[in-house]
């Protein structure tokens, strides 16, 4: 009876088991660390907000870019799930809905752009793309 109620409960919530129609219309990314940048001008105003997904080079001990998206609505804005732990990342991309999670999610307000300054020890040629480029007909 528990694994009926489980199963209708990941049903209804979007999360269907593998190989079914849910996850053909659902593509799930996992990352190191996600960021929720505020980028501010002079006088502290927020100009845009983003998200950057990074994960971890242990041999250029630092964090590397993989993707960024401007944030459109609050609902993409970074939340936080405790079961398991972890932070997530979603949003609708022409009808397929993208997750993306990460262990660990940072905060931050500069004048400066992180995802352009990494490009400078990373640069966007070397990125590992979280998704495949859409094939042409």
């Amino acid at each position: 009876m528990a694994f009926c109620t489980n199963l209708l409960f990941l049903l209804v919530a979007g999360i269907a088991p593998s190989g079914s129609l849910a996850d053909s219309q659902r593509t799930r990314k996992k990352v190191d660390l996600i960021e929720h940048h505020h980028f501010v001008d002079k006088n502290g105003r927020e100009v845009f907000q983003q998200v950057i997904f990074y994960d971890w080079s242990a041999a250029n001990r630092r964090f590397h870019v993989r993707a960024w998206r401007l944030i459109k609505s609050d609902d993409q804005i970074p939340i936080r799930q405790f079961d398991p732990p972890r932070y997530e990342c979603s949003w609708n991309d022409e009808g397929c809905q993208r997750l993306v999670t990460a262990p660990q999610m940072k905060e931050t307000w500069t004048q400066q752009d992180p995802e352009r300054l990494n490009r400078a020890f990373w640069p966007e040629e070397r990125r590992v793309p979280l998704w495949e480029a859409p094939t042409s007909p």
